[in-house]
């Protein structure tokens, strides 16, 4: 049985507290929104939206309709774009704040664990951009909370908390798969927990109906168009993904959740299995699912992230509730936090200027890192390096378009290799006057090639052997050079070449074109 719990409601300062922490995260994202510039993944995502669809190959559809959402009311700006992570991460520093105060925290707690949430090196990242992670992240915290509320109630919980538990899983669903995890976790927890009062109700039951049902527009999806997340998970894992041992993960989970934060989250981890954490003992069980399955599957470190949430709320309730614990410690941790949080800004938000973040880098003696991925090593880390280049490459392509007669134009198609060239194309070739990109990547692929006549392409990238047996004639119209080599070496010195009338019509080649990846 679980011990004795708080009131239910926190003395107003409390609540404040717990505000203000929110607020400042907020305004932190909102005000550092700029960066470098625009990364890959919005372009991409704001493309998506152009195609509105249940399903897109290597993403579920939330995130398009957000892009298209924002775009009809704000604009594409980077303000505009990055305007709903920056909510996301008050939102998700808030409702951590909250689920401490659902498993027994206080003032302290609630604010240790906002804090905590506020500064993890992973965590401002993934909310510094427009993305579905910092949507994934803030429906899990939801989801978290949710659920602390639901052991604390017990069998008592009713019906519309575990219906919003299923619409919340639901739309986590739509918006990231690797929310499956933390359904099997859940229901793994009130198992090993042995919470038969629980599984007994018919409250789970219909939570798992709700979160189903939300989600089959997008398993039909997958189904018409053969499963292709499925060829992209497994491409991506077969040619992309760089093999991690466990203890190179688990020592990247210490690093990203940052090291001076550790201490709180593995004290919450811990304490969860003590006698007087009973009750919420699910929420650590559910974490070590989560993070087994990330593991064993081989994920990016990321993917892990949200499941820290719940850690770092009982990590505040542990430190607060430790009679052995001096008050210089409670003092001197939300120092350590605030002082490891500042140093490693630099290196998960751009910041600083390129040049200074370079020596800033080196000083620490970090080599850029390349996210996972098998790709060479840049000047940048390539979560950086892919904020820069796409504003200079669409103004290249625009000017070899441009160059052609008038006739050309009218019937010139545009050929990238990947979605972030088709991205910079559609997206910020809107202003230069550029047709549609064309591509073979993912979702691409699928859009299929704009009724391009083949009269005339533009292709960036590929070599002339590569290109002479499918085109009469080729020339090299510019070569893309990215500024100070800042982008991935993969995206710079591309050659932009114009292809005049392919010798097989294009629906013949595109079937070949399609890479899942």
């Amino acid at each position: 049985m679980p011990a004795t719990l708080p009131a239910a409601h926190e003395p107003a300062a409390r609540a404040a507290l717990l505000w203000w922490l929110a607020a400042a995260t907020f305004l932190f994202h909102v005000l550092t929104a700029r960066g470098y510039g625009y990364f890959r993944d919005e372009l991409y995502y704001l493309a998506c939206g152009r195609h509105l669809a249940l399903g897109y190959v290597d993403h579920p559809p939330l995130i398009a309709w957000v892009a298209r959402a924002v775009e009809a009311t704000l604009g594409t700006s980077l303000f505009a774009l990055r305007l709903l992570p920056a909510l996301a991460a008050g939102a998700t520093a808030w409702l951590t704040g909250a689920i401490a105060a659902e498993v027994g925290g206080r003032r302290f707690a609630q604010a240790l664990a906002a804090l905590s949430v506020a500064l993890a090196p992973v965590l401002v990242s993934l909310f510094t951009y427009f993305s579905m992670n910092a949507f994934d992240l803030l429906l899990w915290a939801l989801a978290w909370w949710l659920f602390a509320r639901i052991l604390r109630a017990g069998a008592g919980t009713s019906t519309r908390t575990w219906l919003a538990l299923g619409a919340v899983l639901g739309l986590a669903l739509e918006t990231k798969i690797g929310v499956l995890s933390l359904g099997l976790g859940l229901l793994v927890s009130l198992i090993v927990c042995r919470r038969w009062q629980l599984l007994r109700t018919r409250g789970p039951w219909l939570a798992a109906a709700v979160a189903v049902l939300l989600f089959l527009p997008h398993i039909a999806w997958q189904v018409q168009h053969g499963w292709p997340t499925l060829e992209f998970m497994h491409n991506a894992r077969v040619h992309k993904m760089q093999d991690v041992a466990p203890l190179d993960w688990l020592v990247g989970q210490l690093m990203q959740m940052g090291l001076l934060a550790a201490p709180v989250w593995l004290a919450g981890l811990v304490w969860l299995f003590r006698p007087d954490a009973r009750a919420f003992r699910p929420l650590a069980v559910t974490f070590l699912v989560v993070a087994a399955v990330m593991l064993l599957g081989q994920g990016k470190g990321y993917y892990t992230a949200p499941a820290y949430l719940p850690l770092f709320a009982a990590g505040g309730v542990a430190i607060e509730r430790a009679r052995r614990a001096p008050r210089l410690v409670r003092t001197v941790l939300p120092a350590l936090l605030i002082a490891g949080g500042l140093l490693a800004l630099p290196l998960n938000k751009p910041l600083l200027p390129v040049e200074t973040f370079l020596r800033y880098q080196a000083a620490l003696g970090i080599t850029p890192g390349t996210g996972g991925e098998r790709h060479e090593r840049g000047r940048l880390p390539q979560f950086f390096a892919d904020m820069h280049g796409w504003p200079e490459l669409a103004a290249t392509v625009a000017r070899v378009y441009h160059a052609l007669p008038a006739a050309e134009q009218r019937v010139a198609c545009i050929f990238t290799e990947d979605y972030g060239q088709a991205g910079a194309v559609d997206v910020l070739g809107r202003a230069h006057g550029l047709p549609a990109a064309m591509a073979g990547h993912n979702n691409y692929w699928l859009w299929g090639g704009h009724a391009c006549s083949s009269e005339v392409v533009i292709v960036i990238g590929g070599e002339r052997a590569q290109l002479e047996p499918i085109f009469e004639r080729v020339e090299l119209a510019a070569t893309f050079e990215c500024e100070r080599a800042l982008c991935m070496p993969y995206e710079n010195h591309k050659p932009i070449w114009v292809g005049h009338h392919t010798r097989v019509p294009l629906a013949t080649l595109w079937p070949g074109l399609k890479h899942y990846d």
